[in-house]
């Protein structure tokens, strides 16, 4: 399941390498390229439950590859509203191939759609990606 049509993404980001794109009063989350680089294939996915209200920094998903497991974390305070169906077939190795644009990961509400404490706009990610 692609991201709907989007006419202007309002992207996000964490420090730990998660994107957030508010899109009204929901927001869309999902991982970076640069938090999947080296992973070939994803074995599987364990999914938070849905409509848990979460903490900045909790996880809502791992990813398990070979005997690795990567954690990704809820961006804001927020409930989660459902996951991309993707993730849970074959075809969940979506996440590896643009992950910014076709791999989301979850579609959540967030509590305060204002507070952007502790994000990153798109040029502060770039700038830090660059420091690498």
């Amino acid at each position: 399941m692609e991201t709907p049509n989007i006419i202007k993404r309002n992207l996000y980001y964490t420090h730990d390498h998660e994107w957030i794109d508010f899109q009204g009063s929901v927001a869309y989350v999902g991982v970076c390229s640069f938090k999947l680089s080296g992973i070939r294939e994803i074995h599987n996915i364990n999914l938070n439950e849905l409509s848990n209200m979460l903490n900045p920094g909790e996880v809502i998903c791992s990813i398990q590859f070979d005997d690795y497991l990567i954690k990704v974390h809820m961006p804001v305070e927020g409930k989660i509203i459902s996951f991309n169906d993707l993730l849970l077939t074959e075809e969940r190795n979506v996440l590896l191939l643009q992950p910014e644009n076709n791999g989301w990961i979850a579609l959540v509400a967030p509590s305060n759609l204002n507070d952007k404490a502790g994000l990153l706009s798109p040029e502060e990610y770039q700038l830090r990606q660059t420091k690498y």
